[in-house]
This record gives C-alpha cells, structure tokens and sequence, in this order.
C-alpha cells in the first residue's frame, strides 16, 4: 500500500453555531484530514502533539481508523491546541474567541522513521517553519507535497510560508485567501499567479460554492452538493484535502485528469463532515454512505449537451 503522511494540528475545539454549541471537542487539521484519508486504501501516519490532557480514547480512535500515530508526541505536564469559534447565521463566516497554541508553541515535528519515504505528504494548516521542518526530514522525495494554508500565515509569517510554497506541488486554499496570496481579484488571475510562486497545481475551495482545480491553462470545477442541513462547517475544508490527497495516494496516479477525481472525492467527504458538529459525523461514516453519495455527485454533474 502507498503511504500518506500528514501534518497538522490535533486538537481541542469549542463551537457555536446557530444550531448549538459543544464543549471540548476532537478537533484539529491532521484529526480531519486523517479520518477523510482513511476511507481509501492506504498507510497514513499524522505527525503533531498533544498534552497529556488528550483522553485516551481518541488516541485509540484514530488507531482504530488505521492511522499511525507513532508521530503524535504527547506532552507530559502539556495542555493541547484549543481553539474556540462562532459562526454566523450564513456559516459562511466567524469569529474565533479563544486560541490557545499551548504545546504547539514549541512544536518541533518528528517525522516516524518507516513514513520518511512517504509516496504522499499532506502538509495541513500549520506554521509555514513547521511544515519546511517534516520535508527536511523526508529521505526520498514525495511524488507528491500538497499544502494547505490560511491568511493567518499569510498575515504573520508571509516570507516563511513563501519559502514552503516554492517546495509544493499542490496548494489548497479558499478564494479570499487565494486573493490575499495572489494580489488578485481574478480567481483564474490568482491561480496563475500563484502556479508562478511553485506549485503546478492550485485548488481553490468555495465552501458551498465548490472547488476549483488550475494546472497550467487547464481548469476543472466540482460543485458542492447541496445540502438540506448543514450544521457545523467546521473541518469541511480538511476533510476536502484528506478526500483529495488519500485518493491520489490510493490511486498512483498524479495527472491533472485523475485530480479531477480527487477533488470530487474530497468534496463528497466535505458534504458528510458538515452535517453533525466537530468530527462526529467522520467518526460514524462507513464506506457504503459515501459510495451512495458519489452517485449522488454524478448525477447532479453530469449531462448531455447537443452542439
């Protein structure tokens, strides 16, 4: 089996939506993208840490997924990343009311010795010295580096996280920050402009709206499924990247084409993460409901048309 690594937060959230509101929750960038990678036929590893405050049990849930965790470092006397967020009546935008780095302060990612020639690395929202730090750490080269980011990186540590773009293959990241990145009003302006920055590939997620994939002058766009409920969009966008990077690695295949496929893949899984709080819905998923609604996306996708 080809082998996925992933890097990123593990964490603790508090959310509130206008449906409810949850205490401490599993949450974290590598938790998602990790439990969105494993419906797919492969090895995966998350690198990050947590304190010695992470039950347990949700150790034990992701090993149970068939992730290795050998590269989760847990921290003696540590407290794990909090982070705590409202979203507003459109779920479209919100407001963070408590960060707390906590152990990731000092975050000095360790990279499991049988992942370091890993087929796929999927670098999730982390700092950008945090991110250059796992591909140092690589003994082979991936045959494909995804990266993942936001404008809070962009914001504070642009030079840094520049310096990780020119090493990547593939960015994902979400049209206003593609905008902020680019200089770029212009999504297909932004993309080209980026592909300049490093990466061959850019996909610029939507949220409702979809995804779009840019290589070269090529474009392809997935829309997202419409939902009658749609409760928690917390994580919807990892789990997008884990959908997309753990169907490439499953596949071998790393042609604008079959990219096309992954960013369908990762759009289903997205449409299943919204609709409970946190990761709860990914927890209790099972292969038959995402292959029912992959049919669901072909049918809402594909037509004839007479020219």
């Amino acid at each position: 089996m080809n082998k996925l690594l992933i890097v990123g937060t593990v964490a603790f959230d508090a959310i509130e939506t206008p449906f409810g509101k949850t205490d401490k929750i599993l949450g974290g960038a590598a938790t998602y993208i990790g439990l969105s990678a494993s419906f797919f036929n492969l090895k995966s590893a998350i690198v990050s840490v947590v304190g010695d405050d992470f039950p347990q049990e949700y150790l034990d849930l992701l090993s149970s997924k068939n992730i290795d965790i050998s590269g989760l470092e847990v921290v003696n006397g540590g407290k794990t990343f909090f982070w705590s967020g409202r979203y507003h009546n459109d779920l479209n935008s919100r407001d963070t009311l408590d960060t707390q780095l906590n152990v990731l302060a000092d975050f000095q990612p360790k990279v499991p010795q049988d992942f370091q020639n890993a087929d796929i690395v999927m670098l999730g929202n982390l700092h950008p010295l945090v991110q250059s730090s796992v591909l140092d750490q690589m003994e082979t080269q991936p045959k494909l580096v995804v990266l993942d980011t936001m404008n809070f990186w962009m914001d504070c540590a642009l030079p840094q996280l520049m310096e990780v773009i020119k090493r990547v293959d593939v960015i994902t990241i979400n049209d206003e920050e593609a905008r902020q990145l680019s200089g770029e009003y212009s999504l297909v302006k932004a993309a080209a402009k980026i592909q300049l920055m490093g990466p061959k590939y850019v996909v610029i997620k939507k949220g409702e709206h979809g995804a779009l994939l840019f290589h070269n002058k090529e474009v392809f766009f997935a829309p997202a499924l419409p939902l009658e409920e749609v409760f928690d969009p917390t994580g919807a966008g990892d789990t997008f990247a884990g959908g997309f990077a753990g169907y490439i690695t499953q596949s071998e295949n790393i042609s604008f084409d079959n990219m096309k496929n992954a960013i369908i893949q990762g759009s289903n899984l997205a449409s299943f993460c919204v609709e409970k709080f946190g990761t709860e819905r990914m927890v209790e998923l099972n292969k038959n409901d995402v292959v029912s609604r992959l049919h669901q996306f072909r049918s809402l996708t594909q037509f004839d048309i007479e020219l």
